[in-house]
């Protein structure tokens, strides 16, 4: 069956890499359509919707270069990275036109702004030939992280399960389901019917070899999964853990960070977390652990931003 997406057409058992424009826009965004030589599910992979993450921006380019339609059963579409202005202008999280974060914007608005008119593209273009989403993220450019998967939660339980089943082929250590229904691509897209997930790897824009190929095989691992790539789903990878009950704490005020733990270390109710001083060294805030849980990630810059993420832990469940 022939792919179409606005400009760019594929064929069965063909590969086309090009620039699709977003309308309304000067923006065109790097796109590989891989269209398998045998039937099969279309999956969408995206990279970049937070700019500065690097580790899913590489991994998307690689996959893109190295999949060839006689290995693919259906299709695969890539979009590496898609928000290239960010990207470009090297903005972190934020759309270079309207400053605003592309991953709080889905479904999008085609007479918004920027990041408004590229979330409607992907949702309209993309999502509308899709029957599984993988998103690929990482730490943003001043965050660090260990590595996780989010699912989708707010969707139909059949789409719950699936979403679950995909993360559950991530090597990784833990897996959150996410209760959003708008906002993230990940999330708008469970919302339509279509399975999802998350992947987190990676952080403090960089990116190495090592990651990369740890990633490629956490995709590849589910695109088999699917049965979109041939041969055995490696079982052998850890089963990520569910973690509950996360908290997503914000700075109280601006100033410098000093955290006291790691990402993937487990914290104690009650135990300090870190400490936000001014320029002067006094203490403004001191974060506080509300129950024992394990660190997902946080802020690894000196800066943090009142009201800004600045922590996230959960509940390991048992």
């Amino acid at each position: 069956m022939k792919i179409k997406i606005e400009n760019l057409s594929v064929e069965k058992g063909h590969k086309t890499s090009a620039y699709i424009p977003v309308p309304q826009t000067d923006l065109s965004l790097p796109v590989t359509i891989i269209n398998g030589e045998k039937v099969g599910k279309t999956v969408l992979i995206t990279s970049g919707i937070h700019n500065a993450e690097y580790t899913g921006i590489q991994t998307a380019i690689e996959l893109a270069a190295e999949l060839q339609p006689d290995e693919v059963n259906g299709c695969l579409i890539l979009i590496h990275p898609v928000n290239i202005s960010g990207f470009e202008n090297r903005t972190m999280s934020a759309v270079a036109e309207d400053g605003k974060n592309l991953n709080r914007l889905f479904p999008g608005n085609a007479n918004g702004t920027m990041g408004d008119k590229i979330a409607h593209f992907i949702v309209t273009a993309f999502l509308s030939q899709t029957d599984y989403y993988i998103d690929l993220h990482a730490g943003d450019g001043f965050e660090t992280l260990t590595p996780y998967v989010y699912y989708v939660g707010a969707a139909a339980a059949a789409v719950v399960e699936q979403s679950k089943a995909m993360a559950e082929k991530i090597n990784v250590p833990y897996m959150v389901k996410s209760f959003t229904a708008t906002g993230g691509a990940y999330n708008y897209a469970g919302s339509c019917g279509i399975p999802g997930i998350l992947i987190e790897r990676g952080g403090e824009a960089r990116w190495s070899k090592a990651e990369i190929h740890l990633y490629k095989a956490d995709v590849k691992n589910v695109l088999r999964s699917l049965k979109v790539l041939n041969g055995a789903v490696n079982q052998s990878a850890q089963k990520p853990v569910d973690v509950v009950d996360v908290i997503y704490e914000t700075a109280r005020v601006t100033g410098c960070w000093y955290p006291n733990q790691k990402p993937g270390e487990f914290v104690k109710k009650g135990a300090t977390l870190g400490v936000i001083k001014d320029y002067f060294g006094n203490v403004l805030a001191i974060s506080e652990a509300e129950y024992d849980g394990v660190v997902l990630y946080q802020v690894s810059s000196l800066c943090v931003i009142e009201n800004d993420i600045l922590i996230t832990y959960g509940k390991v469940a048992v």
